[in-house]
């Protein structure tokens, strides 16, 4: 089996390819990645003379390339993880979002349309159901996007249901909580904290710090996709969340306790524009596919706090 996997060495794509090979012998994944400011070929340096690994420097938006990547090696799989994902990015420049997460999911889709694919899995995000006070977001859910980047995604979900409903293209659609572990690029809250307190620098703290997330360690997200891609049913889409719900404020005060630093190091920020309060998800229906998280959170905390204090010539260069 032939799978592309775009926008694979990012955080979470570079961490699924990893689990594919490192879990099955036969599949070979082709890595389409533009390398942008949050791509790094040092995130699968261990794995890029495999030969069951390709990687592909280039944009979703080249509809040329695409083409010719679907043609020349005729693809079982697509997972598309390829898109603009930092919210404060999107709210400073919203265009490139719409660009590359809606008009570069759209040229996939056409090429999975016209070459003939299995199965076409959209990760997507748990931001497009925007902001819940309580109870937890279904799949079935209105979806009321907040912010440029979450209503690029909600874009990009439509565009690709759509290509299922109209052309029978079969595609599986998932979102996912909030992510954490290694190979994040240090602009997201738990690394940026990691690194500035490894450093002795104080850490930005939005608001009252009660904006509230629901954490997965990304090695389960990765194998929950994993499972959805094998297992999940074509047309449906599927929450993928960690059940670790914790507010900026606790998330700010355990990484302080892991990195040994006191609350002197917390410093109030004004708080962001259209900051959503809470997310949640019911993961019931990926439970029922038989899939649930195994990694305990605070362990796995520990574990990425490790690992970005053994490796900072990973993090160094990418934060000047």
């Amino acid at each position: 089996m032939k799978i592309l996997v775009t926008g694979g060495l990012g955080f979470i794509g570079s961490n699924f390819i990893r689990t594919i090979l490192n879990k099955y012998q036969e599949i070979q994944i082709v890595n389409l990645d533009y390398k942008t400011y949050a791509g790094n070929l040092e995130n699968l340096k261990d794995i890029e003379n495999d030969s069951r690994y390709q990687l592909v420097l280039g944009n979703i938006c080249d509809a040329h390339l695409v083409n010719e990547l679907f043609k020349i090696h005729k693809f079982d799989q697509v997972v598309h993880f390829a898109a603009e994902s930092h919210v404060d990015r999107s709210i400073d420049n919203p265009l490139s979002f719409i660009d590359t997460d809606v008009k570069g999911t759209g040229i996939l889709l056409e090429a999975a349309k016209v070459h003939g694919i299995q199965r076409f899995v959209h990760i997507s995000t748990d931001e497009v159901y925007g902001s819940i006070d309580f109870g937890k977001s279904k799949e079935n859910d209105v979806l009321k996007a907040r912010n440029p980047y979450s209503a690029s995604k909600v874009g990009a979900e439509k565009l690709a249901y759509a290509y299922f409903i109209t052309y029978g293209l079969p595609v599986i659609i998932t979102r996912g909580s909030n992510n954490f572990g290694p190979f994040q690029f240090p602009e997201k809250l738990i690394p940026l904290f990691i690194t500035n307190l490894i450093d002795g620098l104080q850490v930005p703290l939005y608001g009252d710090g009660l904006n509230k997330r629901d954490w997965i360690y990304v090695i389960d997200h990765c194998e929950a996709i994993d499972l959805v891609r094998q297992e999940g049913k074509l047309g449906e889409i599927y929450n993928i969340g960690g059940g670790n719900e914790r507010t900026n404020y606790e998330i700010t005060h355990l990484l302080i306790k892991l990195c040994n630093k006191d609350v002197t190091y917390i410093k109030p920020v004004e708080d962001r524009k259209g900051h959503d309060r809470r997310y949640a998800v019911d993961c019931s229906k990926i439970n029922a596919l038989g899939w649930k998280p195994r990694f305990d959170f605070e362990q796995a905390m520990v574990e990425t706090v490790g690992w970005y204090q053994n490796n900072r010539r990973w993090w160094e260069k990418l934060k000047k």
